[in-house]
């Protein structure tokens, strides 16, 4: 049986934090003691926030660290081609469709749905898609296309659930209500996710799916911010016909005013605790860790 491999995969956006930290020496202790493989993945899609340094900072805090990882890294921007091939499958599918709407126009079709009592948010608070490009004939949609308009690459979700039918994922750690062992997914309550954009050819949730796929990712260990995305996950990995990895999501590390820590949080960034003096091991102490 092959060993099982885990994965820490940070966006070099930023300088990591304490709740990086515990990602990363979560998987890599699992590793570990279950003799499997760590590798590292630097999430770079995002080409207008991702920065060299930040990805340098990467290296050397999780060396502080004493984390180890194989080599080559995997860096998403060197595979756009993989992300590329997964939107093809979709589209032959008859499941993606353009939509022309920016930001400002969605946030204004939402407000006067909120007016009307609809609720149209998803499960992290944000607004699901309203608009009606999914209705667009096809002909305006490639005439909008020609003419180069900025578009996302929504997934056409009500298809999408049809033919997938009913899934679950295998939950080893806990939703932020307990939920755990085999979980139900519910990926309609993201809407009619994007997979891409015009300038970015690819998303997160299209994009870890693959990733975990081609590096055989076997147990994804992360943060409870991310239990509920594991639905629209399961579900590409249906439509995609991608191996089912087992899941673990973790208590997320939090600041004095009860939020997620964030990448400008210098109180708790690894580089700021170690120019104070902190050591690795006092770090694995203080995010709950032996």
């Amino acid at each position: 049986m092959p060993p099982p491999v885990f994965r820490f995969a940070p966006s070099p956006n930023g300088l990591l934090h304490l709740g990086h930290a515990r990602s990363a020496l979560l998987n890599y202790d699992a590793a570990r003691r279950s003799r499997g493989r760590f590798l590292l993945r630097i999430e770079d899609i995002d080409a207008t926030r991702c920065r060299s340094q930040f990805e340098a900072a990467i290296y050397e805090d999780l060396g502080w660290l004493g984390i180890t990882w194989e080599t080559p890294v995997r860096r998403q921007s060197d595979h756009l081609a993989d992300y590329r091939a997964a939107l093809d499958r979709l589209a032959a599918l008859g499941l993606l469709y353009p939509s022309f709407e920016s930001r400002a126009e969605i946030a204004a079709l939402v407000k006067a749905r909120e007016a009307e009592g609809i609720w149209l948010r998803d499960p992290d608070g944000a607004p699901l898609y309203p608009g009606a490009a999914k209705s667009l004939p096809a002909s305006e949609r490639q005439r909008r296309l020609r003419s180069g308009a900025p578009f996302a690459l929504r997934l056409d979700m009500d298809a999408a659930c049809r033919l997938a039918g009913n899934l679950t994922w295998t939950e080893q750690g806990s939703g932020p209500g307990g939920e755990t062992g085999e979980v139900v997914a519910r990926p309609e309550a993201w809407g009619d996710v994007i997979l891409a954009r015009k300038d970015t050819p690819t998303s997160y949730h299209l994009s870890v799916v693959v990733d975990d796929a081609l590096q055989g990712v076997t147990n994804v260990v992360r943060g409870q911010d991310l239990f509920w995305s594991t639905a629209v996950h399961r579900l590409l990995q249906a439509l995609l016909d991608l191996p089912r990895p087992v899941y673990r999501h973790h208590d997320l590390i939090r600041d004095g005013a009860g939020k997620k820590l964030s990448k400008s949080s210098a109180a708790t960034g690894l580089r700021e605790l170690r120019l104070r003096g902190m050591s690795a091991g006092e770090v694995r102490r203080l995010i709950g860790l032996p």
